[in-house]
């Protein structure tokens, strides 16, 4: 499959799923939890990938297309400056919580496909 096709229909796909949750969710935890949800998928599908589980083509629609369009930096930012403006201590809370929990979700998508193989 052509790559960018491959990303532009796992994007459509991430896109709508973000738009989804974010219209059942309340903000900033609709954004969080995509986020979060995309960074323990992201580092499953490149330990799949590390370890030959996937192809490289089904790693560029999943985790740069797919999972490219579910999370979002640009919204964790902007709700960050917006709960800064409503509550300081919220907003550091937020941003902390995201700048912990993704990282550790991510790495431990990656030990569950490793510990597996």
């Amino acid at each position: 499959m052509n790559s960018y096709i491959a990303v532009a229909i796992g994007g459509a796909i991430g896109a709508t799923l973000r738009f989804s949750i974010s219209e059942i969710m309340e903000t900033p935890w609709g954004t969080f939890t995509v986020n979060a949800i995309g960074s323990l998928l992201l580092g499953i599908c490149m330990a799949a990938l590390a370890n030959e589980f996937i192809s490289k083509d089904l790693a560029i629609l999943l985790g740069t297309g797919l999972l490219g369009a579910f999370t979002t930096m640009s919204t964790f930012s902007l709700e960050t400056v917006d709960l800064w403006s409503d509550n300081p201590i919220h907003a550091i809370g937020y941003a902390g919580l995201t700048m912990i929990i993704c990282p550790l979700l991510a790495f431990s998508g990656w030990k569950m496909i490793e510990l597996s193989s």
